[in-house]
């Protein structure tokens, strides 16, 4: 995570929380030092009984909501830096755009700060 030219002024550590697919799961705690580096994979599974059409499927995706939160640990239970919410098929299933970047399991999103990240 890219933050340029910003510096925190609490020094406490950061993790990212991730909801999807109605579950939670989340990164280990890095340094509060941008930009910040999560060497991990997240693993989310879900089963979808009963869904035999695709177009049923992508109907359910994207009525669930994906929410990225960027949270540092200041006690007593963390301060929400920033976050980014979508509808979890756009989440998962991103169209493509028009600049030439990376390809493959690394993209760009866009988090929202919260006012405690000034």
């Amino acid at each position: 995570i890219t933050c340029p030219g910003v510096q925190l002024k609490d020094k406490q550590e950061l993790y990212l929380s991730v909801f999807v697919l109605g579950q939670y799961n989340k990164t280990e705690c890095v340094p509060a030092v941008f930009p910040l580096f999560f060497q991990e994979q997240l693993v989310f599974e879900k089963a979808f009984v009963n869904v035999v059409d695709p177009g049923d499927l992508v109907k359910l995706l994207e009525f669930d909501t994906t929410v990225l939160e960027l949270i540092q640990l200041i006690p007593p239970v963390g301060k929400v830096l920033a976050t980014y919410e979508e509808n979890t098929r756009d989440f998962l299933f991103p169209d493509p755009k028009l600049t030439h970047g990376r390809r493959g399991l690394e993209r760009e999103i866009l988090m929202k700060r919260s006012p405690y990240f000034t």
